[in-house]
């Protein structure tokens, strides 16, 4: 291999007779600021997926239709995830192949959340479904280039040995920018605490195009904090390869036959993920429509069981990831994560309450917090070439806008089929099938 980074994060060529290129697996320049940073900037990102996803997106197709049509929200939202399927790769791509004094990934993750924030300026504006559909595409298209840059900052830069603490990190990005969504644009009801009124919420304040502005800030000020205080290597020594458009093209296949523990792993989390979104993608509206929740009620409620999901996530990412650096398996903590999640999910068929709901969001945070903690740390062990591991990780980033594709328009048949409640049974089977699927990764334990 022809060029690694040294401890200081300084390019040093490698002798001549290696291959093309290695992983950079040394620290970065200020290692104990990439702790930080990295969950930071994964919260800005969820607090974009969830806040937009769960809360202003359906308020927001509520709002130009007068109704909770569900027909309109999966629209919008598969619109949208179609553009993400797209622009988790490209961008992927485009930054292993970025060769500049700021390193390869920061320059995207600065531009992506320029454009992203600006996209959803617009999007605040959008007045029918075909221009919401089309700006919440826009803002998936752009920011899955930021997701795609900042994932690859974990294969690029945290040495193996410390995979499931930092996959760990990575996975507090998903209860922590829930927690961040529900409260400040749902709020949560006081009495569950204790105390009187609602903690957050700020009187609907952020339900509108206030969110959508808040949100584009803060993805903003995320992005300068990580790429500033824990800057990328000078990338300017590394190797180029002539650009071609076809060999671009083509470089986004990979290829079962050749890499079989890659596309089991992309399968695995698509299964185990879309489980998961065929309930979160209608998780408003069922709560309105099937638990029958007070109106009034309705937002409070929403970000109380949101934030339940993620304080339970949290505490159990932060327990697995370092037993899982100290037992070093991977696939045991996915099968079982997968399974706990399937039976999480029988817990609303049985009790189809606001009570079900918050044993079920209960049972399955925990069983999401054992998944998020292994996840990452098995993805980046099942990489074909590490010297393309924003392109790698955008390909199996699909796994993640997949099923955001999917879910709308599955859980609407599922709905119109057989309605609210036919959408745990399904949810669980399409977990366990993901869950198994890891049994087949052969060269990870």
């Amino acid at each position: 291999m022809s060029h690694s980074l040294s401890e200081g994060g300084a390019a040093v060529p490698a002798p001549a007779a290696a291959t093309p290129l290695q992983r950079p697996a040394a620290a970065p320049r200020r290692p104990g600021l990439l702790v930080a940073t990295l969950p930071l900037a994964n919260v800005a990102l969820y607090l974009l997926w969830l806040g937009v996803g769960s809360f202003l997106l359906p308020l927001q197709v509520a709002q130009i239709t007068g109704t909770n049509d569900t027909t309109a929200l999966s629209t919008a939202g598969t619109t949208g995830a179609v553009l993400a399927t797209v622009g988790n790769p490209v961008f992927g791509q485009l930054s292993d192949r970025t060769r500049s004094r700021f390193g390869r990934r920061a320059p995207w993750i600065l531009l992506c959340a320029v454009l992203g924030a600006l996209a959803l300026v617009l999007q605040a504006q959008a007045a029918t479904i075909a221009t919401l559909g089309l700006s919440w595409g826009v803002v998936q298209f752009v920011m899955n280039g930021y997701q795609a840059a900042l994932t690859a900052t974990m294969p690029d830069r945290v040495p193996p040995v410390r995979y499931g603490t930092f996959s760990a990190l990575v996975g507090l990005g998903v209860p922590l920018g829930t927690i961040a969504a529900a409260l400040v644009i749902g709020g949560v009801p006081g009495t569950k605490f204790g105390v009187s009124g609602v903690i957050g919420g700020f009187g609907g304040r952020f339900t509108g195009a206030d969110g959508y502005y808040l949100i584009a800030a803060t993805v903003v000020a995320a992005a300068l904090v990580f790429t500033l205080a824990s800057p990328d290597s000078d990338a300017r020594a590394l190797p180029r390869e002539p650009f071609s458009p076809r060999a671009f093209l083509a470089n986004f296949w990979v290829s079962p036959r050749q890499h079989p523990d890659f596309a089991w792993a992309f399968l695995s989390r698509l299964g185990v993920l879309l489980g998961y979104f065929i309930v979160l993608t209608y998780n408003l509206y069922l709560l309105a429509d099937h638990i029958h929740i007070p109106p009034q009620d309705l937002l409070p409620t929403v970000g109380f069981l949101m934030v339940v999901n993620a304080v339970c996530t949290v505490a159990a990412s932060v327990l697995v990831g370092p037993l899982v650096d100290r037992v070093g398996r991977v696939k045991p903590f996915v099968l079982g994560s997968g399974v706990a999640a399937a039976v999480a999910l029988t817990i609303p068929i049985a009790s189809p309450t606001e009570n079900g709901m918050l044993a079920y969001n209960i049972a399955g945070g925990l069983a999401f917090g054992v998944y998020m903690a292994v996840d990452m740390a098995l993805i980046t062990k099942v990489l074909p070439r590490t010297e393309d591991a924003g392109k790698d990780l955008g390909v199996i980033n699909i796994a993640n806008a997949g099923p955001q594709i999917l879910a709308p328009t599955l859980a609407g048949w599922i709905v119109a089929a057989g309605g609210y409640e036919a959408l745990f049974p399904v949810a669980a089977v399409v977990s366990l099938i993901g869950a198994f699927g890891v049994l087949r990764v052969r060269g990870v334990r």
